[in-house]
């Protein structure tokens, strides 16, 4: 075996094992270099119109939304930690249907993936800018091509704004429907935390937000509102080829 072949081989094996992932309900959470990744496949037929991904010290409650996919139809998709506060968190994704139903996959707890811990362009499938770090999702720099961490959707479809150090700054946020027409605007946000109730934006569907501090935007970005529902039973989680 030549050394060229060698390396291509040595490559492939790494990517099999760095993009092999559970089909959703499943899903892969792997720690790469610190950073944890949440991957999974998506064959389900009924159309998926939210993914969330969330995080907790606790296997059972008090899970946090940290961000959700853009594109959650993708049939491989994923989300990057980059900056988790403890390396042995429990992570679980919530995935709503088209039509209102819902569910909560099983939490799990990164393992840790050795394979690539010296390389450093490993890409994954999901990812579409071509000068973002591999492996990580960055966090939110004017516009965005990524789920954002600072404005998205929570559990129960209302819309949740993190705005770290907002005592001291100085936020305001422009929300705009699906056709760019203004909704409306927050100026002078001094709450680290702030919920905007589901009805203020009138029906479910995609909607998008620039978020400023002191005039300068900081993010372009857009989410999706589901609409209500419930928990999904059996019947309606088959995925195809199972």
């Amino acid at each position: 075996m030549t050394k060229i072949t060698l390396l291509l081989f040595v490559f492939s094996c790494l990517a099999t094992s760095l993009f092999a992932q559970e089909i959703l309900p499943g899903i892969s959470v792997k720690n790469l270099g610190g950073k944890i990744i949440v991957s999974w496949r998506n064959e389900y037929n009924k159309p998926v119109t939210t993914i969330n991904i969330q995080r907790s010290y606790d296997s059972l409650k008090n899970y946090t939304t940290i961000g959700s996919v853009l594109n959650p139809q993708n049939r491989e998709n994923g989300y990057a930690d980059a900056t988790p506060p403890y390396n042995k968190m429990y992570y679980r994704v919530f995935v709503a249907f088209e039509g209102g139903s819902y569910l909560l996959t099983t939490p799990a707890r990164p393992v840790k993936d050795t394979s690539a811990a010296n390389v450093a362009t490993v890409r994954f499938p999901w990812q579409t800018d071509p000068n973002a770090d591999p492996g990580i999702q960055v966090p939110p720099t004017a516009v965005n091509n990524y789920p954002s961490k600072w404005v998205y959707t929570a559990r129960d479809n209302n819309v949740v704004l993190y705005l770290p150090n907002a005592a001291t700054k100085k936020y305001n946020a422009v929300f705009f429907d699906e056709l760019d027409h203004k909704l409306f605007e927050l100026t002078n946000l001094k709450e680290e935390y702030l919920i905007i109730e589901k009805v203020n934006f009138f029906r479910s569907g995609w909607y998008r937000f620039e978020l400023f501090e002191s005039g300068q935007l900081v993010e372009k970005n857009k989410f999706f509102i589901p609409k209500d529902g419930k928990i999904t039973n059996d019947t309606e989680k088959k995925p195809v080829n199972r």
